[in-house]
């Protein structure tokens, strides 16, 4: 047992470790391992389970990973939502099981010769709102089972077509069967069947051979740290992460019961101030309600 005269000390310590380790960790996730594998690294470096991500990583995958820590897991569904910038190549004239230059070749073309000003016009083309059929090779889940579970077994099942939006397609370049360009997408988007999209609308085949996000949300790879140096400094406190916020003190009381508080502020989450910062709200039609209290 400490001595009476450290006890204060080690008290204020104690709480210091707590603050730091509710916020997140911008990861530039390396190729090879999966977003689960990064998410484990987190736990073993921090000593703490409760730990997740916004937005999973393909192994051949690289980038922006958003890994939140302790309390901070809450906002995992608010910043998973955000949409989305990629760093893609492809090459056209092949085709594998998977969407990507890790699966097995199932078609393959001899020569293909691609036309730059239809290329980019039919790029162009998928800019917006659509429908996009999630690949085989994914982790939805149908009848409780994972979709690339069943692609192993050589099962294809129906896929149900999902809301997507593509914002823009930009830095399109060709060098012979190799197109790279930049995507800015909504959440869901799979980069892969994009890729082979194109490549179907030139009328041949076209399979991604790298990815890498540069942006998640209003998360940069020049922010991102690598695995290597994850530590409980490296944190973002949850009070970094909102600009907007709304002072709480006159009825934090209601506020910590769970009762909704008419505001009269624009829809969005929010730093809850009371003297000093305790946690995030969210702002929905007028009403306030607490989300995550420090």
């Amino acid at each position: 047992m400490l001595p009476p005269s450290l006890l204060p000390l080690s008290r204020v310590r104690l709480e210091v470790i707590i603050e730091m380790k509710d916020g997140i960790l911008i990861i530039d996730k390396p190729q090879g391992v999966t977003s689960h594998d990064v998410v484990a690294m987190v736990r073993k470096a921090l000593h703490t389970k409760k730990v997740g991500h916004t937005g999973t990583l393909d192994p051949l995958a690289t980038g922006v990973l958003v890994v939140c820590v302790e309390k901070a897991t809450k906002l995992v569904k608010y910043l998973e939502s955000d949409r989305k910038v990629y760093e893609v190549e492809m090459q056209f004239g092949i085709q594998t099981d998977t969407g990507d230059i890790t699966g097995n070749v199932i078609r393959k073309e001899k020569e293909v010769v691609i036309d730059l000003s239809k290329l980019k016009c039919i790029m162009n083309s998928f800019i917006g709102k659509q429908k996009q059929v999630p690949p085989m090779y994914s982790a939805i889940k149908v009848n409780g089972q994972k979709l690339y579970e069943l692609a192993r077994q050589g099962i294809t099942v129906e896929r149900e077509a999902r809301d997507i939006e593509i914002f823009d397609i930009s830095n399109i370049s060709l060098e012979g069967p190799i197109l790279k360009y930049t995507v800015s997408c909504s959440k869901g988007t799979y980069v892969r069947s994009l890729c082979e999209d194109i490549a179907a609308k030139l009328g041949t085949c076209g399979t991604m051979t790298n990815l890498r996000r540069s942006k998640a949300g209003h998360f940069e790879i020049k922010e991102a740290i690598k695995v290597e140096d994850i530590s409980e400094e490296k944190i973002i406190s949850m009070e970094k992460l909102f600009d907007k916020e709304v002072n709480v003190k006159e009825y934090l009381k209601r506020l910590l019961n769970g009762d909704k508080i008419n505001v009269q502020q624009p829809d969005g989450l929010y730093k809850l101030y009371a003297d000093e910062f305790i946690g995030i709200g969210k702002i929905e039609g007028n009403y306030l309600k607490r989300e995550i209290i420090l």
